[in-house]
């Protein structure tokens, strides 16, 4: 994997779907590519089915938010095995509409994945076959990893901030 490989990647990617690639980077040996919401789900359908990219096994996909706490995200992992070529991809959402086509038409494996991500940032995933919670309880009525919630139980009467410096 190269610089060269990435920057190839990228003028593909905007070739087919203009305009899809907002910036890409090489850090660390790891390409990774920022889209459009708008165009992830042709950006994925590209990268799996292109005989160029191959990228035909998604290795991972979670949620993010960012510091400013006004966007989500979803980043995917993907990998070409016969070449042992990886890629991230990654798209950024909103938090007031957090919304994104399902790649479970893509992956198989990303059934779970999404429903993991829609369990702990809210993320919905148009178009999945089940988008209900995976880990947490039903009834819950917050995402957990969003950093509007408190990392602590406010209710709890047994701490106290001097135990933490407070």
């Amino acid at each position: 994997m190269s610089q060269e490989f990435l920057n190839t990647l990228t003028e593909k990617l905007n070739s087919i779907a203009p305009g899809a690639v907002e910036s890409s980077d090489y850090s660390l040996d790891f390409p990774s590519i920022t889209v459009k919401k708008e165009t992830i789900h042709e950006v994925l359908s590209i990268l799996k089915n292109d005989e160029t990219f191959n990228f035909h096994f998604l290795t991972d996909l979670t949620g993010i938010q960012t510091a400013d706490e006004k966007q989500l995200g979803v980043i995917y992992h993907l990998h070409n095995m016969p070449k042992n070529i990886r890629v991230r991809v990654k798209t950024f959402m909103p938090i007031d509409k957090p919304e994104i086509p399902t790649a479970t038409d893509l992956w198989d494996g990303a059934n779970w994945m999404e429903r993991e991500t829609f369990d702990f940032y809210g993320v919905r995933f148009k178009g999945h076959p089940n988008l209900k919670r995976i880990l947490n309880v039903d009834e819950m009525d917050i995402f957990p990893l969003r950093k509007e919630f408190p990392l602590e139980d406010q209710t709890r009467e047994d701490k106290s901030d001097k135990m933490f410096g407070r």
